[in-house]
């Protein structure tokens, strides 16, 4: 039976060796570093994603479906705008976090700001099944109350991580 030592040579020790392991570079992202990039990234999904996108929807179902735009007789919206409503956001979500994840190594406009980034576990560069993966798991009902906990449910179901990168 072949063990690790704590004088193996470097990357052959295991996680709890003195050695150097690319987990132990990175300093994780403080709560509030968390927090400052939900808020940028909400807003800016807000305004720059779903008013034009919700727009968009509107002009199309006012020609194709005007019927569905028209409010109940108590005032209220029907069921299939509000459904449509909540599809534009879970799409929004899904767009934006994969898709600024992946393409922009694991920035979004408030990991730039706030000097964090996203990573996977191992150190490496997120792929686009964990982009993917990451906007899914924000669209999990009470999702965002995890990150009052050390590690999100999305950073924990992904093997995934926000470091500061600067």
């Amino acid at each position: 039976m072949n063990e690790t030592s704590l004088n193996d040579a470097p990357g052959e020790g295991d996680l709890l060796s003195f050695e150097e392991h690319p987990l132990f570079q990175y300093t994780a992202a403080s709560k509030g570093q968390r927090f400052v990039n939900w808020l940028i990234d909400n807003l800016l999904m807000r305004f720059a994603l779903s008013y034009p996108a919700g727009l968009l929807l509107g002009l199309i179902l006012g020609e194709v479906a005007p019927e569905i735009l028209y409010a109940n007789a108590d005032g209220s919206m029907s069921a299939t705008l509000l459904l449509l409503a909540y599809l534009v956001v879970i799409f929004n979500y899904i767009f934006y976090y994969t898709l600024c994840e992946k393409l922009f190594r694991g920035y979004t406009l408030g990991k730039l700001i706030s000097g964090t980034r996203a990573i996977r576990q191992d150190g490496q560069e997120l792929t686009f099944k964990n982009a993917l993966l990451r906007s899914l798991s924000r669209i999990v009902p009470f999702e965002v109350f995890s990150g009052f906990s050390d590690m999100p449910w999305h950073d924990q179901w992904t093997d995934t991580m926000v470091v500061q990168s600067r």
